[in-house]
């Protein structure tokens, strides 16, 4: 009876420690997708963040203060946009 719960026990811990390709595949995608969101949202936050402040100190510059801001939001936002390419074609390979 003991021989046979251990035996059990056993193959349990196989199933669980055993990762296919596949469960890598998914792993790989949900962390892709992690940094690819969580990266470009920091950045967009601390784009904003300073473009405030430059327009709180010299006001007269909001053209080209305004501008840059866009140009580094469009930037940090393809980063996002890369890291979801590279997800589906991690997903669809």
């Amino acid at each position: 009876m003991l021989h046979a719960a251990c035996y059990k026990l056993h193959n349990l811990k196989e199933v669980y420690t055993h990762m296919d390709s596949e469960t890598i595949k998914i792993a790989a995608i949900a962390f892709t997708m992690a940094v690819g969101a969580i990266a470009p949202a920091l950045s967009i936050g601390n784009i904003a963040s300073k473009a405030v402040e430059a327009l709180g100190r010299n006001p007269e510059a909001e053209s080209s203060i305004r501008t840059a801001m866009i140009l580094g939001l469009a930037f940090a936002e393809a980063i996002a946009i890369y890291a979801l390419v590279v997800a589906l074609i991690l997903k669809f390979t």
